[in-house]
């Protein structure tokens, strides 16, 4: 059974869901979760949780996220990317220097309001298809924290590449537009590739067409990150086959170590997490179906 973690590198003009169904029908299953939506225009790292592991999708401690973006100074577009359509426009230079000048302030904790052009829900309903019918309703700005911003290179006149660090939830498009304003200009996102999300960067991430080889040379597991790279925040333990089956049918048990949660091991192979409270252990979750529990 397939169980483990799979880092797609996604492409471009594809969203997040037409990978997976694209993958359910390659792999045949329809245990698939993401973690970290990408715009269809962007590229890069995105993290497919298969099979049992679905159940880790929102467990990742690190949900800190790396980006290269491509800035062209001079358009606003309603999307906030060049797919969009273009709402001003202006003709002021932007130079290396001037860029480099600003990028440094918008390191650190601010607030950033949502784009129209976002999947949040508000009344049950996607921002997006609001955006869509030409409606904009309040937004409440978010807490984000841009980690390190760096000037990579430039493109053309008024077009530049730079790398952003960020907490989970920011929106580069927005920044890009933020960085514009105080530059005094505009600006638009001409290309997004995401080379890390958490624990996960490029190095891990196959292409679409390394998947469907793989699974058509029957080395498709050789591609499977284990889940329990999640968790190496918690102190590994390896414990017996009875311990196992005890956390396996809810039973607690008896164990002497400081309170906490441990990622757990039983012959070699990751089976979950419990919590010990008071030299008393319970399980936490376990990613092992039954027929794996011996």
């Amino acid at each position: 059974m397939l169980n483990g973690i799979l880092i797609v590198d996604k492409p471009s003009e594809w969203t997040s869901f037409d990978v997976i169904a694209k993958l359910r029908g390659v792999l045949k299953t329809k245990k698939i979760g993401h973690s970290g939506t990408l715009d269809p225009l962007a590229t890069g790292v995105l993290p497919l949780f298969i099979g049992p592991c679905v159940k880790a999708v929102d467990m990742q401690q690190n949900h800190n996220k790396k980006y290269t973006a491509t800035i062209l100074f001079g358009k606003k577009t309603d999307t906030g990317d060049i797919t969009g359509t273009v709402l001003q426009e202006c003709n002021k230079i932007i130079s290396e220097q001037d860029l480099l000048s600003v990028l440094p302030s918008f390191s650190g904790k601010s607030q950033q309001v949502p784009p129209m052009y976002s999947a949040i829900k508000i009344n049950g309903q996607p921002l997006y298809k609001l955006a869509r019918q030409g409606i904009e309703v309040e937004r409440k700005p978010r807490d984000i924290e841009i980690l390190e911003i760096d000037y990579i290179s430039g493109v053309a006149q008024n077009e530049f590449v730079i790398s952003v660090k960020c907490t989970k939830g920011t929106y580069i498009r927005v920044l890009l537009e933020d960085i514009a304003v105080k530059l005094g200009t505009v600006a638009t996102m001409t290309n997004l590739r995401r080379t890390e999300s958490g624990n996960y960067s490029l190095s891990h991430a196959k292409t679409l067409q390394e998947i469907y080889d793989a699974v058509e040379q029957n080395s498709f597991d050789n591609l499977i990150v284990s889940v329990d790279t999640i968790f190496t925040h918690m102190p590994r333990v390896d414990v017996t086959v009875a311990f196992k089956d005890r956390l396996y049918n809810g039973a607690s048990i008896s164990y002497q170590v400081p309170d906490g949660d441990y990622r757990a091991y039983c012959n070699n192979e990751f089976f979950g997490y419990f919590t010990v409270t008071d030299n008393c252990a319970k399980v936490g979750k376990l990613f092992v179906e039954r027929q794996g529990m011996k």
